[in-house]
């Protein structure tokens, strides 16, 4: 359950629903399986899995979602070469070229027949809001996929003020002054890993991992004009990540600290282990998440 990254919303009005309010507007969406003629569904399931019903699991204020999706599996590949063998069948029994329009049926007409046989795969995507600080997290590697899930909570629950987190300072100059310095603030220790892009148009890129950050030939890139786009840092030996441009949080790990914490407490079943394991991850980001922005200057509420 372990969140791996971080898209970060901040929320631009206080959250005031309960948790039992929060699960009706879900409910209206809540997951269900494809129609043999649908290509995808996304709904709502419970976060702790087949072991609950329940659409949202609180623990200390915090509020957890889980979205699931379900796609049939069409190869393109399939499809197309199955439309290119009607396409030519379907000219030489009319001695004619098809129209664009007329191919475009046949493709729709192929995809039609074909969905109900299609195998189906799913994937989830977890969430959650901390209404005390004013945050939504969803962990998504991608912004489409974070953008995606805040879209459909957006239509359960009629407006959701939230917008991408935003600071001061750009990210690509504060870590950028980092490099160039070879310093970082006390509690920011800079790993092994970045990506330099040259700020013209179609700059090149350099990816470094597993590499000497501090070396001269990191500061002859940077000396040159690139700046970091990415850049694998340590906060306080809780948390180590990849930071990026547009302060998106990934590959996310919670260091020895954190992990003794959890060892410490004992449970008996999966579901007590999930609320402890969300628990201590959602107390330990409520900390880390200020930080986070005076880092960066602060946060920009223009």
């Amino acid at each position: 359950m372990w969140f791996k990254n971080l898209s970060i919303f901040r929320l631009t009005e206080d959250f005031t629903l309960a948790p039992a309010d929060l699960e009706l507007k879900l409910e209206q969406m809540a997951f269900r399986p494809c129609g043999s003629h649908e290509e995808f569904t996304f709904g709502w399931t419970s976060p702790l899995g087949k072991s609950s019903e329940q659409l949202v699991h609180s623990a200390n204020g915090f509020l957890m979602l889980c979205g699931k999706k379900e796609e049939r599996v069409l190869p393109a590949s399939v499809v197309n070469e199955m439309m290119q063998d009607k396409i030519l069948e379907t000219e030489e029994q009319q001695g004619r070229k098809l129209s664009k329009k007329e191919r475009t049926a046949i493709k729709d007409e192929l995809i039609f027949e074909l969905l109900p046989r299609a195998f189906t795969f799913s994937n989830k995507t977890y969430a959650y809001i901390d209404p005390k600080g004013g945050w939504l997290i969803v962990d998504a590697a991608s912004a489409k996929k974070a953008e995606d899930l805040l879209s459909s909570l957006r239509k359960c629950l009629g407006s959701l003020p939230a917008v991408p987190l935003n600071t001061i300072e750009k990210p690509v100059k504060v870590m950028t002054e980092w490099l160039v310095n070879n310093q970082a603030p006390d509690d920011i220790t800079i790993e092994d890993e970045c990506e330099l892009r040259s700020p013209e148009e179609e700059g090149g890129i350099i990816r470094c991992k597993r590499h000497d950050l501090s070396l001269p030939e990191i500061k002859n890139h940077l000396d040159t004009g690139k700046e970091v786009i990415k850049l694998a840092v340590n906060w306080a030996d809780r948390i180590s990540f990849i930071i990026d441009e547009n302060l998106a949080v990934k590959r996310l790990k919670f260091l020895d600290l954190i992990q003794d914490q959890v060892s410490d407490i004992n449970t008996d079943s999966e579901a007590e282990q999930f609320d402890v394991d969300f628990s201590i991850m959602s107390l330990e980001l409520a900390n880390f998440l200020p930080r986070l922005l005076e880092l960066f200057g602060g946060e920009n509420k223009a």
